[in-house]
Order: structure tokens, then C-alpha cells, then sequence
């Protein structure tokens, strides 16, 4: 196994380069960069929804703020605090730093955890040279230092934007499923829901996991493995155990998943509660809904981002626009079943996709959505390791990255170009990650279709 040699130097230089990044003036002014910041994650429409509350006034009033009322609690007062010499938001930049690390723990035990039973898994199935290539590459150190190396997720750290929040809950969600921790899946669930309500199709994976567990060879070739070992006829396996690996083959259980739901009911009801108690005379739950999730849904805020769908009900005739809305917001939920069946042996992964989809798709995306799938590909780094057109998607990601703010600059400010040279970027973008879920996906079936080929070998 190739080890990563100086893992935790590179944590600490991660870390260190954060904070050196902090502290330049101005934080480079990533703050107003529509790539980075959105209307939900913005820090600045965050610090005016608090001042609108300190005020005795509903923090959704105007059309500034439309985050959750928590975050006003949690982070409002550090977007007041000033130190002398210090940029604005130091102290939740510096919040930010320390929930990056955190993420990027949480990624390192996830993929600690899919790598040992990626090896059981195997040793079960007497691989043992794709055990010994299973372990090229420690996927959860590989993937904890890609995330925290990226560029995507060290500009949303710096860039005063809440988007680290969001990545934290999700990632949280999906340790606590693999480590079958149903409380702490159901607590990661909720609040990310709660802060950005594209996570909810995260239930899909989620479920598979505490009723599978872990990503695994597909459920057949355990199956076959038993037939062939045991003389038996297809029909005549049942729940059985490896007296060599203790792995133990059976179906669904529903306990697990029963304990989620129970727990995701309860942490919702504290979510609510305590939002209602945020909000108590400034408007209730009913606006709250309407100014976030609403406005997720019905993508009122047409200023220019990452996305595509900013520049197209810009142009889309009034009459229609309900129309598109529904087929909008639907597209991502008609691709979920396909993939929950096709993929249901490997629910990490299908976490993965679902979070790729749902960033190319979603109403307001931003890099913070780009720098978290990311991270996550790099725990199934030993499956892809055959993943066509990698270096085109890594030249594409750093020329959009670098193209975008030129397009924006010679469109608002020197008045040079116009919409559809920003939207062109856009476009690139989403065609990118297009390629990057078509690619991952059919390369893990490859990888699948390849172990069924040495069994029967």
C-alpha cells in the first residue's frame, strides 16, 4: 500500500494557508464573486438579516437575506465583531477554517471505513491480487487532502460565504450512515436539508447504506462465490457467513433505517422548534419557508452565477415559466430511482453522483458545491483509477475556474462583452460535470463487471 508520506504536514499547511489568506486585506474581495458567494451562502446578506433582526425586524424583510434562521443565532454576532487591523468576518472565516478540518476528517473515517470493507469484500471472494490493488492509494487520507488542497474548497473558505456549513452537514450525514451511527446520519441529514434543501435526495443513499451497509462487490457475486463453494443451486443460498473473513451476506435490514426516520422526525422538531423560537414575532415558519426553500424552488433572483438557469428564465416568457420551473425541479428527481437501482450496491458512491447531479441542476450553485463532490470522488480513487478523460476534466475545471471571472469582468465592468460570454462559461461548466458522472459512473460498472469476469475465471 502507498502510503502518503508527511499526511499530517500537509493538514497543517492546508490549515496554515487558510489563515495566511484570512488575514490578506480585503480577504481578495472573494466575497462578492458570484462564482463563490450566492444569494443563500452569502455572509453579507447574512450580516443584514441579523442586523434586521437585532432591529426588531423580520430578517427575511426586503429580499436580502434567505438562509435559515439559525445561522443569524450562530453567526450573526461574529459578523459585528471587529478587530482592529483585522478584515471583516475574521472570526467566521476563522470558524470556517476549523469546520474545513473537520469535513475533511469526517471524509478521511468515511473512506477509512470503505476501504476496509472494500478488502473483506474481496478476501471473501479470494481476489487476493485485487486485494493487494484495492490498497494502491489510502483513499481516505487521498481524498481528506484533496479536499482540503483544492482550490475550489480553500476560495469558499476564505470567500465569506456560509457553504462550508452545508458541506460539513452532508458529509456528516454520510459517516454517520456508514459508521451506522443513525442518530448522527439523521442530525447531518436534517440540517442540511434544513440549510440548503438539495441534500434531501441524500435520504436515497443514506437509507442503503444503514440497511446494506458500505459499498461492496454486487450482492451476486457473494451469492455465486457460495454456490460454487458450497455445490448448492442458486436458489438454495441464504444468509450465510464467512468462517475465514466474518463477513455475514444477507438482505436489507429495516431496523437501521427505522432508527434513522425515527431520529430524523426528532431532530426536525428541535429544527423547527428552535427556528420558531428565532423567529417568535418577526414573521413565523410560514415566511421562513417561503424565503428559503421558496425561493430555492422558484428561482427569483436572476443575478448572474455558475448555473445555467439564471440566464434562461431571464429570457423565458412569463407564461411559461411555471412550466419550466416544474421541469426543472423535477430533472433531478427523475434520475434518482435509475441510479438508487443500479447503484444500490454502492450507496457512498451513489451519495457522490446524487451530490454532482444536484450541483449542476441546482437553482443558486456555487464552487463550495464543486469542492465537495470533488473531495468525495477521491475516496473511490483505487475503483476509478481507469477513469477515461481525466486529465481533459482536470484542464477543463482550472479553465473555467480561470475564464469565469475574465468573462464577468468583460461583461459588468468593462462593458466589452455581454451575458452569453459569462454564460458560455456556465455552460462549459455544467457540460464538465456531465462528463465527470457519465465517466465515474459507467468506469465503477466497469470495475463491477471486471470482478463478476475473475469469479467466473
Amino acid at each position: 500500500m502507498t502510503r502518503i508520506r508527511c499526511y499530517w504536514g500537509w493538514v497543517a499547511a492546508a490549515i496554515a494557508f487558510r489563515i495566511l489568506l484570512i488575514c490578506f486585506p480585503k480577504n481578495l474581495n472573494l466575497g462578492s464573486r458570484p462564482e463563490v458567494a450566492t444569494p443563500l451562502t452569502s455572509l453579507r446578506r447574512l450580516a443584514e438579516g441579523y442586523w434586521l433582526k437585532q432591529a426588531s425586524m423580520s430578517p427575511y424583510a426586503g429580499s436580502m437575506y434567505h438562509g435559515s434562521p439559525l445561522l443569524l443565532s450562530i453567526l450573526g454576532p461574529f459578523t459585528i465583531t471587529r478587530s482592529e487591523g483585522q478584515p471583516a468576518y475574521f472570526y467566521c472565516s476563522l470558524m470556517f477554517v476549523i469546520v474545513d478540518f473537520v469535513t475533511a476528517m469526517l471524509i478521511r473515517a468515511t473512506g477509512q471505513k470503505l476501504m476496509l470493507k472494500c478488502h473483506q469484500s474481496l478476501q471473501f471472494l479470494n481476489l487476493s491480487k485485487l486485494v493487494e490493488a484495492s490498497g494502491n492509494v489510502e483513499a481516505g487520507n487521498f481524498a481528506s487532502l484533496v479536499f482540503l488542497w483544492n482550490p475550489l474548497t480553500i476560495v469558499t473558505c476564505v470567500g465569506s460565504t456560509t457553504a462550508p456549513i452545508d458541506n460539513l452537514m452532508a458529509v456528516l450525514a454520510i459517516y454517520g450512515a456508514c459508521s451506522c451511527l443513525a442518530p448522527l446520519a439523521a442530525f447531518g441529514w436534517v440540517i442540511a436539508t434544513h440549510l440548503s434543501l438539495y441534500p434531501a435526495i441524500l435520504i436515497v443513499p443514506l437509507i442503503l447504506l444503514l440497511g446494506h451497509g458500505p459499498d461492496a462487490p454486487p450482492l451476486k457475486l457473494f451469492q455465486q462465490k457460495n454456490n460454487s463453494a458450497s455445490g448448492s443451486s442458486p436458489s438454495s443460498h441464504s444468509h450465510t457467513k464467512s468462517t475465514q473473513t466474518g463477513i455475514q451476506i444477507d438482505y436489507f435490514s429495516w431496523r437501521p433505517v427505522l432508527h434513522f426516520l425515527l431520529w430524523a422526525s426528532i431532530w426536525s422538531c428541535y429544527v423547527l422548534v428552535l427556528s420558531s423560537i428565532s423567529l417568535k414575532g418577526l414573521g413565523g415558519l410560514l415566511e421562513m419557508f417561503k424565503k428559503t426553500h421558496g425561493f430555492i424552488l422558484t428561482v427569483v433572483d436572476l443575478s448572474p452565477n455558475i448555473g445555467v438557469l439564471w440566464y434562461f428564465f431571464a429570457e423565458v416568457f412569463d407564461f411559461f415559466r411555471n412550466f419550466f420551473l416544474i421541469v426543472f425541479n423535477m430533472n433531478i428527481l427523475f434520475m434518482l430511482l435509475p441510479l438508487a437501482i443500479r447503484l444500490k450496491h454502492r450507496p457512498c458512491f451513489l451519495a457522490f453522483v446524487y451530490l454532482a447531479i444536484s450541483s449542476m441542476l441546482k437553482s443558486y450553485p456555487s464552487v463550495g458545491d464543486s469542492a465537495l463532490y470533488l473531495g468525495l470522488l477521491g475516496l473511490f480513487a483505487n475503483e476509478l483509477a481507469g477513469m477515461q478523460f481525466s486529465f481533459f476534466l482536470f484542464c477543463g475545471y482550472i479553465g473555467v475556474s480561470l475564464l469565469s471571472p475574465v468573462m464577468h469582468n468583460l461583461w459588468i465592468w468593462r462593458g466589452t462583452g455581454n451575458a452569453n460570454f459569462y454564460f458560455a462559461t456556465g455552460i462549459a461548466y455544467a457540460c464538465l460535470q456531465t462528463v465527470l458522472i457519465v465517466e465515474s459512473v459507467s468506469t465503477m460498472l466497469k470495475y463491477d463487471r471486471m470482478l463478476r469476469k475473475h469469479i467466473t475465471t
